[in-house]
């Protein structure tokens, strides 16, 4: 399906001149992507627990890609809707549309498209959809690859759709230098992954991931076979550190993480929420079977590749709290907890038991809702001070910041006070910063839990106490963001500008007009006097008239869209009352794990 909507949208691309059509095709591409989602559903039902070989071996399906196919679809579909809807609408308050029935019988026509930010960039790239699906397919075969050569074209598919996405807005200047920095490094991470496929080809004149796996799992009596075939074992050890650098320098963990700040906070917000998010989980996943089934190595090594993770799970614990405590840009502030969390995760990865492996699944999935709420609020919360201008002299700077129009919320000081402005959206917020501190109750403690407990019945005692260490370190900056918007004073004011400022509505509304001759009975007597009678009232009744209203509407009627409000309020409620019915998706990683070490 995703191939099908590719094809039809490089047609439709080649004979469109509208350049405002593409919020057409963002919600053409939702609905593609439910029907996706639907579609890995019923095959998730489908499968046995060992699951199936695709094309040849180049690709499985099992429990756990087809589980994480439909969580990557779920998460898209959300990010989406930031292109496929207008952010702001017109609430009306006056008795004559205060029925259920008017908005059904009623066109609204408005003098003045920008209160909804309709010409916004973000509506006008036709191609940003096409990007976003090239970007969703890679990652879902990346998932699913179970072949050296399948891995590199799927990771390259998903990587060169994040360069394009980055650098997508051509009149940023920002934006460009940072896509282009995106693209050069993360070339030079893939030729570390490209290097590694060559040595153990090179080596084993394998490219199919089960017999590598099956030769790292040789038990010692058969390492003469292995010398026979002229296997390497540390050769072959090599090379997978090798493919682990060039995959955590993808997913920007320590010490390869200087590249990410400095791209997030450069592109606009919206792509930032796709960049952040999507490009880290199919590969984790990834590395998830990887790390399992070569775990198992008999061969005489003094080191193994896996210990790269831990060595870089302890950097970012700390590289990731220390050097978010002195960041003012928001966004640069996401990216060091994004660091910090990856310790958490590549710890998971790491210690690979049966409960670190559930405490990955599920640490992965709720980080991944934590960190696109945080976003989507974020980006909400620039919508809604549209009106709004800086009170006080000092913070005048804060007007000039470059890209004011992709990313309105850049500055830490800039939510100063929000609670006073919009008090839903300033506790959504403090509610997912309490969930990625670890505050319990919140979703977000009990996946930090479960990734110490796992870490510290295995043995690793050092890094669960650096560990802990680091969550207190990162809740300082994450509590002094909460700090700025509840206890400092609010330093906006309405724009002279805006307050001056109405918008004329005009609504063109259509009534029934009621008539009063429909025939009480009918004479059998007489029926043709009576079909004409009935023919008669029927043409009254269905007889349309125009009435035109004309209204005025204050910038206070101006409000966020339903998509933002019920989105942010879905995924914060998530947070809150995941403590009242833990059991599903606590049941659902439980299982996954176990299915993957049953086979």
């Amino acid at each position: 399906m995703l191939f099908y909507y590719i094809v039809l949208l490089l047609s439709s691309n080649a004979v469109s001149i509208r350049r405002d059509k593409s919020i057409l095709y963002c919600r053409v591409a939702i609905v593609m992507l439910i029907y996706a989602f639907i579609n890995a559903s019923n095959l998730n039902v489908a499968f046995s627990y060992k699951g199936i070989g695709l094309y040849g071996g180049l690709y499985t399906a099992t429990n756990i890609t087809q589980t994480f196919h439909m969580f990557i679809i779920a998460i898209c579909v959300i990010i989406l809707q930031l292109t496929a809807f207008y952010p702001r609408k017109l609430w009306l308050h006056d008795i004559w549309s205060s029925t259920i029935f008017w908005p059904m019988r009623s066109v609204f026509t408005y003098n003045n498209t920008n209160v909804i930010n309709k010409m916004g960039e973000q509506f006008r790239i036709i191609e940003y959809p096409l990007i976003l699906l090239f970007i969703i397919t890679g990652s879902i075969l990346l998932v699913s690859s179970s072949d050296l050569v399948s891995i590199f074209l799927s990771i390259e598919l998903q990587s060169y759709g994040l360069y394009l996405l980055s650098t997508i807005y051509r009149n940023s200047e920002l934006s460009t230098s940072a896509g282009l920095t995106y693209f050069l490094l993360g070339g030079l991470s893939s030729c570390f992954i490209l290097l590694s496929t060559s040595l153990i080809y090179a080596n084993s004149g394998l490219t199919n991931m089960d017999g590598i796996y099956v030769l790292t799992s040789l038990p010692s009596s058969t390492q003469d076979k292995s010398a026979l075939i002229g296997l390497k074992p540390f050769y072959l050890n090599m090379s997978l550190l090798i493919m682990s650098v060039g995959f955590l320098f993808k997913v920007s963990s320590v010490p390869f993480h200087f590249w990410s700040p400095d791209v997030y906070d450069a592109i606009p917000t919206i792509v930032t929420t796709f960049v952040a998010i999507v490009a880290k989980i199919s590969i984790l996943v990834f590395f998830l079977e990887l790390v399992h089934y070569t775990n198992n190595s008999y061969f005489p090594l003094n080191f193994s590749w896996r210990s790269s993770l831990l060595l870089s799970s302890l950097l970012s614990l700390i590289i990731g709290s220390v050097l978010g405590l002195t960041q003012l840009r928001i966004k640069r502030l996401f990216a060091y907890s994004t660091i910090s969390h990856l310790g958490f995760i590549l710890l998971a990865l790491a210690v690979n038991s049966i409960e670190s492996i559930q405490a990955f699944i599920f640490y992965l999935m709720q980080y991944s809702v934590s960190n696109l709420n945080a976003f989507l609020i974020v980006i909400s919360i620039g919508y809604s001070l549209y009106p709004y201008i800086y009170s006080s002299v000092s913070q005048q700077q804060d007007k000039n910041l470059l890209d004011k129009n992709y990313s309105p919320i850049q500055l830490i000081s800039e939510i100063k006070g929000y609670y006073y402005l919009n008090s839903y959206l300033a506790l959504c917020l403090s509610v997912t910063l309490f969930s990625l501190v670890g505050i319990p109750p919140l979703m977000g403690f009990f996946a930090k839990q479960m990734v110490l407990s796992s870490a510290l019945d295995s043995g690793y005692v050092f890094i669960t106490l650096v560990a802990i260490l680091t969550s207190v370190i990162s809740a300082v900056y994450y509590l002094g963001v909460i700090k700025q918007i509840f206890f400092d004073e609010n330093e906006y004011i309405l724009s002279r500008n805006v307050t001056e400022l109405s918008y004329t509505c005009k609504v063109k509304s259509l009534f029934l007009v009621r008539s009063y001759l429909f025939p009480m009975c009918i004479d059998d007597t007489n029926m043709n006097t009576s079909y004409l009678n009935i023919f008669t009232s029927y043409l009254n009744i269905f007889t349309l008239y125009e009435d035109m209203y004309d209204d005025k509407f204050t910038i206070h009627n101006v409000v966020l869209s339903n998509y933002l409000t019920i989105t942010i309020s879905i995924l914060t409620l998530l947070l809150v009352l995941f403590v009242f019915t833990p059991q599903e998706i606590l049941s659902m990683a439980n299982i996954l794990a176990l299915i993957l070490f049953n086979s």
